[in-house]
This record gives structure tokens, sequence and C-alpha cells, in this order.
């Protein structure tokens, strides 16, 4: 694999932080992560002339790589601080990965597609990104390595998964598209062992922004 960030790819990223910037993402993490990141390394080369604009592209077996701004949304929600352990469910593409290491976070994901989990790890391999990459059910989270400061689901799920939240530190974070039809982008805090408070994000159009669902058991 060749991986080519060229002068016309880093005017494009720039370009779409001044977007990002004007739709509200004020996290200076999050935007100089972003403009680091190159998207079109996670695309199939049809799409590269295209990456950074703001929109969701199919990287094969029924995934899409997100939106951008959803990347920069979530990304400034968690508020993450450099050393945090982040835990993805959901690698995908790779790219929200790639943002979060490059904020400084310690993260480890979770694919239950294999053909997707290989293709990514060769990516973010290359691209000398240390992240801890594992293959499996993300519904069971990776409870030999938590707690975790932060967790951040990348599929709509029905329900606070409860084998998630175990894995979440006190006073963690937990980003989740929460509904069964209609997912409203949620933040969980978790306030104690059993207990936690909500914070939904009602301004996230979610009719732009759509997830798969989180399948259990099935990779």
């Amino acid at each position: 694999m060749n991986l080519i960030d060229l002068a016309k790819h880093q005017g494009q990223r720039r370009k779409l932080i001044e977007e990002l910037t004007k739709m509200g993402i004020e996290s200076k993490e999050v935007l100089e992560a972003m403009l680091k990141v190159p998207r079109h390394f996670f695309l199939d080369s049809t799409f590269e002339n295209f990456a950074y604009q703001n929109k969701a592209f199919p990287i094969g077996n029924e995934q899409t790589i997100s939106h951008p701004y959803t990347v920069a949304f979530q990304s400034e929600v968690l508020n993450i601080k450099k050393g945090q352990r982040v835990l993805e469910i959901g690698t995908g593409s790779g790219y929200q990965t790639a943002v979060l290491f490059f904020m400084g976070a310690t993260v480890y994901s979770i694919e239950r597609q294999h053909e997707l989990f290989v293709k990514t790890k060769s990516i973010l391999t290359e691209m000398r990104i240390k992240a801890k990459l594992s293959y499996g059910d993300g519904y069971l989270g990776l409870p030999e390595y938590a707690p975790f400061d932060k967790i951040i689901i990348t599929a709509g799920s029905p329900e606070i998964p409860e084998i998630l939240f175990k894995q979440l530190k006190i006073g963690g974070f937990m980003l989740v598209p929460l509904g069964k039809e209609n997912q409203i982008m949620t933040l969980i805090i978790k306030t104690s062992k059993n207990e936690s408070k909500k914070i939904e994000f009602d301004n996230f159009n979610e009719s732009h922004f759509r997830f798969v669902p989180m399948l259990r058991n099935k990779k």
C-alpha cells in the first residue's frame, strides 16, 4: 500500500477545517487533529477527489466512512485529554480512530467485519498509528483493558449497552447514537457504579447523519 499525501490534499483539508469551523466546531485539538489526518487514505481511490467534502462514502461491507462533521462533533463532545484511554466500538474505515490518536488518546478499537478489520489495520499500521485494534463483537467491549475514560460507539444502539457501561470509569463519558428507529446522539456520563446522567444533542441533525445499527454476536 502506498499512501501519498500531496500539497493539494493538504490544501483541501485546510478548506475542510474552515468549513467545520463555520459549522460550529470550536475545539482546537479536534481541528488540529483533523488537519493532520489524510482522509483520502481511508477511501477507495474512486472517491479521492471528493475525500474532503462533508459527505459519507461507502467503504465496503455495507459500511460507510462518516461525514467529517460527524467525526469532529463526536470528538469535540468526548473532550479527549492526552493519555486518556478511549474504547471505540466500530473501527470502520479507521478515520475516527486516527483522529482520536492524533488528539493524544490511547485508542482501543473493535471491528466485527473481518475483511474491513484487516484492511483498516493495514492502513493504520502504515500510518504508524499505534492503536490497539481487535476483531470481534463490539457489544462485549474489551474488559481485559478496562476501565476506559471514554467510550465511543459509532453505530446506532437501541439502549445503553450494559457490558460497555461497566467498562467505563466513574466520571467517564460514553457517546452513542441512541434509539430504536430515530437515534439521538447521546452523551452518557457515569456518575457512580450503577448510575449515569444523559445529555441529548437534539441539534445534531440525524436526518443528515445516519448510523448503521449496532449488531450483537455477528461478524
